[in-house]
C-alpha cells in the first residue's frame, strides 16, 4: 500500500523548476453543490466552468483594506491589483480553511477574527488572457496584524487603502476583473467589521 493521495499532497508545489503537479478545482452547480472536479487551467478556458473559489478582505486597525498586486509571473491577471487574497479550495477542503491557508502562503500572515461574508456568483472574462472566471465565490472578511511577509512568486506589492485611496487607484491602474464584484458583495460584512467611520 502506497501513501494515500490527499488533495494536499496531490497538488503540492515542487521546489525546483519542474512543472507543478496538476491542480484540481471543485466544480459546482448554481447552488454551490459539488458536482465534480476539473484541472485548473481547463476550468478557466472559455466559456469557463463554474467552480468554487474564495476571496478574502483583511483590514488593519484603522479600517484600511489590504490590497495585493498579483505577481507578474501569474498565468491569470498578472500585475493587476486585487483584494487581500483569492484562490480556490482543494477538492473537499472547506473554503474557510482554504482562505486562511492561502492568506498565510501568499502574505506570510494569518488573518485575525476572520468571518464568513456570504457568497457571490459571477462570470467575468479577462480580456487580456481570454480566460474566464465562472466562480461561485465564498467571501471572508477579517483583521490583519503584524508584519507582512509576501511570497514574491505570488505577490508583487501590497498596500493598505482607505475607500478614497482605493477609488483613486481604481481609476489609475488595472484591477482584477472580479474585484469590484466581490468587494460590493462583501460590503455589508465589511461595514459590520470596520464600523461606519471607516467609510466602506
Amino acid at each position: 500500500m502506497g501513501m494515500p493521495i490527499t488533495p494536499a499532497t496531490a497538488v503540492s508545489r515542487s521546489s525546483d523548476d519542474s512543472p507543478e503537479a496538476v491542480i484540481l478545482l471543485e466544480l459546482v452547480d448554481e447552488d454551490g453543490n459539488t458536482i465534480g472536479t476539473a484541472e485548473k487551467l481547463s476550468a478557466h478556458q472559455a466559456p469557463g466552468r463554474l467552480h468554487r473559489a474564495f476571496s478574502v478582505f483583511l483590514f488593519d486597525e484603522r479600517g484600511r483594506l489590504l490590497l495585493q498586486q498579483r505577481a507578474l509571473g501569474k498565468y491569470h491577471s498578472p500585475g493587476v491589483w486585487s483584494n487581500t487574497c483569492c484562490g480556490h479550495p482543494y477538492p473537499g477542503e472547506a473554503p474557510f480553511a482554504a482562505a486562511a491557508r492561502r492568506t498565510f502562503e501568499e502574505l506570510g500572515v494569518s488573518p485575525v477574527l476572520m468571518g464568513e461574508a456570504g457568497t457571490v456568483r459571477y462570470n467575468h472574462p479577462d480580456p487580456a488572457s481570454g480566460l474566464v472566471e465562472q466562480e461561485y465565490n465564498h467571501l471572508f472578511v477579517g483583521l490583519v496584524r503584524g508584519p507582512l511577509r509576501p511570497d514574491p512568486e505570488e505577490v508583487g506589492d501590497t498596500a493598505f487603502v482607505t475607500p478614497a485611496e482605493l477609488a483613486e487607484r481604481h481609476e489609475a491602474g488595472p484591477f482584477s476583473a472580479w474585484f469590484m464584484t466581490v468587494l460590493d458583495a462583501a460590503r455589508p460584512a465589511i461595514r459590520e467589521l470596520t464600523g461606519d467611520s471607516a467609510g466602506w
